[in-house]
């Protein structure tokens, strides 16, 4: 167990590296960064200011359906609905995975303490730093949790549509906050890199839980617990009947 404990945090710093490089640059200002963030942040002012009902389609995606909080509150319904179907290392890793990233979020926010973009006219306003994107990184770990734990409930034909949905739902909050002119492209790069690297450390130590708990070892495809769909989706080592897949 020790072992594929450390495996999976090495998984983790190795998914991180990219948000890392990335972080030097926003630190040390690289200029073709700076030009890159300056243009799209133009660009996306202008059209906004141009097309008011477009920019009010991507408020309401940015600050209801996409906004962290609605998003937050799914993970939370759908915990809650693991503990109540008795599947506890799935809620233990939703809560972990969101509140994680929640934190992990905020800390590094505090510490690099980037400015948000300052336009002309701005159409939104948002408050607290700018990188990474707190929206971008909230999607890109709460689309993980939703879609790798409900995956087994889903019939093979229709997974594809749950990936796209989960993707589409990730690139259009980060493509609403650079539009809006809340954040940098970088600052959306970033939270989706980061999310991406909890995900991938929590995900590689649920799967030495798994490993741990006698149970062979799962293709993502397939969601982080096929055997979610059993009666008893705990295996027996945790003290409760085991599923239909071990027996």
């Amino acid at each position: 167990m020790g072992l594929r404990l450390l495996l999976a945090v090495g998984a983790g710093a190795v998914a991180a590296v990219p948000f890392g490089l990335l972080l030097l640059l926003v630190e040390g200002a690289w200029p073709p960064l700076l030009r890159l963030d300056a243009g799209a942040a133009r660009r996306l002012h202008e059209v906004a200011l141009e097309h008011p009902g477009w920019t009010a389609t991507l408020r309401f995606l940015s600050d209801w359906l996409w906004d962290p909080a609605t998003l937050r509150i799914a993970v939370a319904l759908l915990t809650g609905w693991l503990l109540y179907r008795r599947a506890w290392r799935l809620a233990a890793w939703a809560a972990t995975t969101a509140i994680g990233g929640a934190l992990i979020g905020v800390l590094v926010k505090v510490v690099v303490e980037r400015a948000r973009p300052s336009l002309q006219d701005p159409v939104a306003e948002a408050p607290g730093y700018s990188f990474p994107s707190g929206h971008a990184m909230t999607a890109t770990t709460s689309c993980a949790v939703l879609l790798l734990v409900l995956l087994p409930l889903v019939p093979r034909r229709w997974r594809g549509l749950c990936w796209a949905a989960a993707g589409i739902s990730v690139l259009g909050v980060g493509f609403t906050r650079i539009a809006l002119g809340v954040h940098w492209f970088s600052d959306v790069i970033g939270g989706w890199l980061l999310g991406g690297a909890v995900v991938v450390l929590t995900g590689w130590a649920f799967e030495a839980w798994r490993s741990d708990a006698g149970r062979p070892r799962t293709d993502v495809s397939e969601g982080l617990e096929p055997e979610l769909t059993d009666e008893e989706p705990e295996p027996q080592v945790y003290g409760t009947e085991s599923g239909s897949r071990d027996r």
